[in-house]
C-alpha cells in the first residue's frame, strides 16, 4: 500500500490511517480521493485488519475540500461516481466507510471541515484532542451544507435542532462541546490522543473477530430500522451465527475459568 496522499501503518491487527498532506491542512485533492477508495475497498474482504484508526498528520485532521485544486480541474475529467463526476467519486469514499466491516476510530484534532467532518462523522467513533474544532464549511461558499453524508449523519447524532444549527450557519463546535453533544465520546490533549487511540483499540481487540464485525454491521441496521423487530430480526441472526462460532465456545470457557479468552478467529 505505497500511497502518497495517505499513509498506513500496521500495528498488528490495527491500520493506523494517517491522511498526509499537512502542508495543505489535508485538505482533500483527487489523488486522496483515488487513494482513499482503493484502502476502504480493500478492507472488505480483509480479516485481518479488525480496526482502523484514523487521523490526520500536522496541525489538522481535514480542512475539507483542496479549493484550489477543484478551481482548476476539468469536471468531466473525473468520470467516475456514477455520472457525479468528482461530487459522486468523493462521496463514494464516506460509503466504503461504511461499508467497510472495520470498526473506524477516528482521532480529531485541529480543523475538521466539511469533508474533513464528514470523514469524523462516517467513524463509528470519534476522539477529539482539544484543539479541535468541526464544522459544516460548505455551505460558507456558496453550497448546500447537505453534502457528503453530512444531512444523514449528523442528526442522528446530535438531534435535528443542534445539526440545523451547525448546517444552516457553517459555525465551529469546538471539542468541548462536541462532547457535551454527543457528536464525540471523549476530548484529551492533543498530545494525548494516540494514547486515547491505543486504549480504546486495546479494548476493542479484546473481543472475538465476528462478534466485533457484527456488532458494527448490527448497530449500522439498527439506526435505520423500521421497527424494533427489523432490528431484533438482525440481532437474532447475528447472535446465531456468532453463537455458532468457535470463539463464542471460548468465550465461555474463559468465562468460567476466570482468564481472558483466547480468540482464534473461527
Amino acid at each position: 500500500m505505497n500511497y502518497a496522499t495517505i499513509s498506513i501503518e500496521k500495528r498488528g491487527a490495527t491500520d493506523w490511517l494517517t491522511l498526509n498532506r499537512p502542508q495543505a491542512m489535508n485538505a482533500i485533492s483527487l489523488a486522496m480521493v483515488d487513494e482513499l477508495g482503493d484502502y476502504f475497498d480493500k478492507r472488505f474482504n480483509d480479516g485481518d485488519t479488525r480496526i482502523i484508526v484514523m487521523r490526520g498528520a500536522g496541525r489538522a485532521f481535514c480542512a475539507g475540500l483542496d479549493i484550489k485544486e477543484g478551481a482548476g480541474r476539468d469536471p468531466a475529467a473525473v468520470p467516475f461516481g456514477g455520472g457525479y463526476g468528482f461530487q459522486g467519486h468523493l462521496a463514494d469514499v464516506y460509503l466504503k466507510m461504511r461499508r467497510c466491516p472495520q470498526p473506524i476510530v477516528a482521532l480529531v484534532h485541529g480543523a475538521a471541515c466539511g469533508g474533513g467532518l464528514a470523514f469524523a462523522l462516517a467513524s463509528d467513533i470519534r476522539i477529539a484532542g482539544d484543539s479541535a474544532r468541526m464544522n459544516a464549511a460548505f455551505i460558507r461558499i456558496g453550497l448546500s451544507s447537505c453534502d457528503m453524508g453530512v444531512s444523514y449523519f449528523l442528526p442522528r447524532l446530535v438531534g435535528a435542532s443542534l445539526a440545523a444549527e451547525l448546517m444552516l450557519t457553517g459555525r465551529f463546535i469546538d471539542a468541548n462541546r462536541a462532547l457535551a453533544t454527543g457528536l464525540v465520546s471523549q476530548v484529551v490533549p492533543d498530545d494525548g490522543l494516540e494514547a486515547a487511540g491505543e486504549a480504546l483499540v486495546a479494548e476493542m481487540l479484546g473481543t472475538s473477530p465476528m462478534g466485533l464485525r457484527m456488532t458494527k454491521e448490527g448497530l449500522a441496521r439498527a439506526i435505520d430500522a423500521t421497527s424494533l423487530e427489523a432490528a431484533m430480526a438482525i440481532e437474532n441472526r447475528n447472535q446465531l451465527m456468532c453463537a455458532a462460532s468457535a470463539d463464542f465456545a471460548e468465550g465461555m470457557r474463559a468465562f468460567i475459568e476466570k482468564r481472558p479468552p483466547v480468540y482464534s478467529g473461527r
